[in-house]
């Protein structure tokens, strides 16, 4: 299959394989006489895996090395799995953060709502934001 029926089967560009083959995500296909590109069956359903890895979260180099163990039949399953829950334990501190910075926003917030503008004199801090302002 050429590159324009499989970038519509993958749901992707054909800038998008051209770059994947660029870096060894995807294998290079064999060529036409004429030099076009002729992907085999399979194609379609590793791009379906690279796009679908990436949603999950995984960066190309991530998948890389998932595509790697699979291509020498090994079975990936364990280190997918070791990828996925150092994803999960990066967006629980992400998460932590958030709620402490939203926690700090909230506090500022709510003094806002209490000082007096009127008594903000200093020139170059808020009240709101400098306790001693």
């Amino acid at each position: 299959m050429k590159i324009g029926e499989l970038a519509e089967r993958a749901a992707v560009s054909t800038k998008t394989i051209r770059y994947y083959e660029s870096i060894g995500l995807l294998p290079e296909p064999a060529r036409l006489p004429s030099g076009y590109r002729d992907y085999d069956d399979g194609a379609d359903e590793r791009l379906r895996f690279i796009r679908d890895a990436q949603a999950s979260g995984l960066s190309l180099a991530e998948i890389e090395s998932v595509l790697e163990l699979k291509d020498t039949g090994q079975n990936s399953c364990a280190h997918t799995r070791s990828l996925l829950d150092r994803h999960l334990a990066d967006l629980d501190m992400q998460i932590a953060r958030l709620v402490e910075a939203r926690r700090e926003l909230a506090q500022l917030s709510g003094r806002a709502g209490a000082l007096d503008p009127t008594g903000c004199t200093d020139p170059n801090r808020c009240q709101v934001i400098s306790a001693d302002a």
